[in-house]
């Protein structure tokens, strides 16, 4: 059997495996501290799951690896408070800043083996939590508000959906064996190149022929505020109208996760009509079969 010291030197190498074993090795002392200081309830097994994700983020932080076990309770320990601060109001808590922290793909998870073991994760989640996991920790839609706006749901929907995927994660990495997994680099790139060749195709005039090869006939177009609902035909034309009227979209961000894609577009109007769309434009879309089952075109404030 592999020591502390061991395991830790391996996940600082970004072997996730050894992560996952440290935290099964110590899971007993952190859920112990979770419940002395809060109790049994879920804001308990809350603070284990939050302090097990960010002990993926800060690994590398850990400078004596003898002392691990000290250090993922010292986590729980500083979660918990965060947690008793909140409920006694004496820090307002509309946004936790910490589960945003722990699954951003630039300031977290720089290593190769972290990143791809994420969005190995994300791809195990139900399609509504990873949907709103990729809004969250991977868009610029990313306030509670927002993605209840896109989603169409309750902000308490999304507040628990959330709850539920870090729950999820924290979960898969104490169990998660040491595997190899796709590379998520190269599935985002993929999406980016979509991206660029849907804009293309469109500003050619080829755009029906492309709508009806990927996307479902059956297929749910979404905009303004929900507002705006109809099918392929509806979503033609607004593309139409915009590319009539001058209007092009130059893609910033794709994040891609199994049936869940996001396109972030900046919007370019024309120089005679600069204020014709709003600066920029998100297109959330949901597949089925590998075809695009629904687009919800969203622009963020």
């Amino acid at each position: 059997m592999l020591s502390d010291v061991e395991l830790v030197r391996a996940a600082r190498g970004g072997d996730v495996g050894a992560l996952g074993l440290v935290l099964a090795r110590h899971e007993a002392g952190m859920r112990a501290v979770a419940l002395s200081l809060l109790g049994y309830g879920p804001d308990a097994e809350d603070a284990v799951q939050d302090a097990s994700l960010a002990a993926l983020r800060r690994i590398g932080d850990l400078r004596d690896p003898e002392s691990v076990g000290p250090w993922l309770r010292m986590i729980v320990r500083n979660a918990c408070r965060q947690r008793l601060r909140a409920a006694q109001g004496v820090v307002p808590v509309a946004e936790p800043a910490t589960p945003a922290d722990l699954l951003s793909p630039d300031r977290v998870l720089d290593s190769h083996a972290s990143r791809d073991w994420i969005w190995h994760s994300i791809d195990e989640l139900s399609p509504t939590l990873r949907q709103t996991v990729l809004l969250r920790y991977f868009t610029d839609v990313n306030s509670y508000e927002q993605i209840a706006e896109v989603l169409e749901v309750p902000v308490g929907t999304v507040r628990s959906r959330l709850s539920q995927a870090r729950g999820k994660l924290a979960e898969a990495l104490r169990a998660t064996a040491d595997q190899a997994h796709a590379d998520a680099g190269a599935v985002n790139a993929a999406s980016a190149r979509e991206a660029v060749e849907t804009l293309a195709v469109a500003e050619r005039g080829e755009f029906p022929a492309l709508v009806a090869d990927r996307w479902l006939p059956e297929f749910e177009f979404v905009a303004g505020n929900g507002v705006i609902r109809g099918g392929r035909d509806l979503a033609l034309y607004g593309m139409d109208s915009d590319l009539t009227a001058g209007v092009r979209q130059r893609l910033v961000q794709a994040v891609a996760s199994r049936d869940v894609t996001i396109w972030t577009m900046d919007l370019v109007n024309p120089p005679d009509d600069p204020e014709h769309c709003p600066p920029g434009v998100v297109w959330v879309m949901t597949r089925r079969q590998g075809r695009v089952a629904k687009l919800r075109l969203f622009h963020p404030a």
